[in-house]
């Protein structure tokens, strides 16, 4: 495992410099959060929010009104988010199903949980795993953790935060704690700083061909270090 070379601080105040302060995210209650995840199916983020939209104006995110909706009108709306539009139903109306069964058709006691518990509970939802789950309780602003999606992990990675694992989670977790000393329990800051690593890993920190020369912090990038170098 490589070492990253300067403090996060120093890394957040240069992509912030580079791209801008993010703004709030735009959707921070929990259930909604789900239903945004599962309306659409690698796609932009563009697309995703339109598919989500339609979502609210033609069928509602109340879990009653996602049962109660006609098939092709859900079908209309996942449609809109890529590929496999009646997968995406499904998951749609279980997630609803779930929210009415087991929290009764509101979430926000499940935030009020310890971390553990919440995370357990935001898990039996389709598509949500560690860290969407842990994503869902930084932008509600109930647990102050660096919840990470691929792009995020792969910047901080390369960066020498932690290291490839054989499990996606492992490795994850590796990111995260070689970061922990480095953070801020400020919702704020820490939900600014997922964005910056998210919007950074998709535009030019890259799974394939990043944009390396182009990059606000590749003086502190390991990845860069090694990949520069004279064969």
């Amino acid at each position: 495992m490589s070492k990253a070379r300067h403090s996060l601080s120093e890394v957040v105040y240069r992509l912030r410099d580079f791209y801008g302060w993010p703004d709030p995210p735009k959707v921070t209650d929990p259930l909604c959060m789900i239903l945004l995840e599962n309306v659409a199916y690698l796609v932009s983020d563009e697309r995703r929010e339109l598919a989500f939209n339609a979502l609210r104006e033609k069928v509602g995110l109340i879990p009653t009104e996602i049962l109660t909706a006609r098939e092709e009108i859900l079908l209309e709306v996942a449609s809109l988010g890529g590929m496999r539009p009646a997968a995406r139903v499904e998951k749609l109306r279980r997630i609803a199903q779930i929210a009415l069964q087991e929290f009764d058709g509101d979430l926000d006691n499940v935030l009020k949980r310890p971390l553990a518990q919440a995370k357990k509970s935001l898990k039996k939802f389709p598509g949500i795993g560690d860290p969407g789950a842990e994503k869902i309780l930084l932008f509600s602003r109930t647990h102050p953790i660096l919840a990470l999606d691929s792009n995020g992990l792969r910047v901080l990675l390369r960066l020498g935060y932690g290291e490839e694992r054989k499990s996606y989670w492992s490795t994850y977790r590796s990111a995260q704690e070689a970061v922990d000393d480095e953070l801020k329990k400020d919702f704020d800051w820490l939900i600014a700083v997922h964005q910056l690593l998210r919007r950074h890993g998709q535009q030019l920190c890259k799974t394939n061909e990043p944009m390396c020369p182009s990059c606000p912090v590749r003086s502190d990038c390991s990845y860069y270090q090694r990949s520069s170098r004279p064969t």
